[in-house]
């Protein structure tokens, strides 16, 4: 038993340190949603030469009317563009390397509650992690010692905690895809996605919930299955402590019958010298195993008598 409760903790601490890094790392990576936006095409300089727009004169001439012959998607730039919950970052289609901001300021205002919520939803949802994993790892040390009980409150509070974190998580993920996809249609013009799709920070963010419940179910039915065990045990030891009275009283009583008997009962035969006279022996200095077919006929006798009353 004790041996099959140190695997179930195991691995609900497994499960639990996995949904805790999964948690994390999704909330602070920027890749909840991937895509590409559509962005008018830059004017070719000398430093940039591909992915712009090339009037073919010179532009420092205002009085020039300039021309474009390019038609359709061909005026824009595809960029790619990454999201998370703090940030979305895209490529910066000026200079090398990336332009982030601040996804919080992205989203309209009549959403920005929601977000908020959402935020702090998964800090909730962490904080909860940490401490489920904190009370299986106490739990995990008691069920290699002889206390049982303390194992089963530790187990039953992990059980606990990891439950609600994980249904925070599960509400804190679908606020924030809900204020995502507001945001894909409300949101300022030049950030809108031309398309997108879900990335792997939101992958593993619902990994993660996985997990959590996961550990939560494996530490409930390890609290369940610990109690039924208990409870079957003390029952089967309860049982035997009654059987072994019910037993060594029952032996109790027919040795005290039997002793009671051969003290009382009263032998008579007749001498040959005075017929008719009958002569007292103790009962002390009979075998009593001549005297048991005596003791029997009698107490069928009496029995005989009391039962045709």
């Amino acid at each position: 038993m004790k041996t099959t409760r140190k695997c179930r903790a195991l691995l609900s601490v497994s499960m639990n340190l996995l949904a805790l890094f999964f948690s994390i790392t999704a909330f602070i990576t920027t890749y909840w949603c991937v895509g590409t936006q559509r962005v008018p095409k830059p004017k070719c300089t000398k430093l940039r030469t591909h992915n712009c727009i090339d009037y073919g004169v010179n532009e420092t001439d205002p009085k020039v009317v300039v021309y474009s012959w390019e038609t359709g998607d061909d005026r824009f730039l595809f960029r790619q563009f990454h999201t998370g919950i703090w940030f979305s970052c895209a490529e910066n289609i000026h200079d090398e390397g990336e332009k982030c901001r601040s996804f919080i300021d992205l989203a309209p205002a009549s959403e920005r509650g929601v977000l908020w919520l959402s935020v702090v939803s998964e800090m909730l949802y962490i904080v909860l992690l940490i401490v489920g994993f904190s009370l299986m790892c106490l739990e995990l040390v008691h069920s290699s010692t002889s206390n049982m009980i303390d194992g089963l409150k530790l187990n039953a509070f992990a059980a606990i905690f990891t439950v609600l974190s994980g249904l925070l998580g599960m509400v804190a993920h679908m606020m924030y895809t809900q204020v995502f996809q507001v945001t894909v249609t409300l949101g300022p013009a030049d950030w809108r996605p031309y398309n997108w799709d879900y990335g792997w920070s939101f992958c593993m963010a619902w990994a993660s919930f996985t997990c959590c419940m996961g550990a939560s179910v494996t530490t409930l039915n390890s609290y369940t299955k610990t109690v039924i065990e208990f409870r079957h045990k003390r029952k089967t030891f309860v049982q035997s402590i009654r059987k072994e009275q019910a037993r060594e009283a029952l032996g109790h009583y027919r040795n005290h019958s039997l002793h009671s008997i051969s003290q009382t009962v009263e032998v008579y035969t007749q001498t040959p010298y005075s017929s008719g006279i009958r002569t007292h022996i103790p009962a002390a200095s009979l075998d009593l195993s001549e005297c048991y077919p005596i003791v029997v006929r009698r107490l069928c006798w009496v029995f005989w008598a009391f039962c045709s009353n």
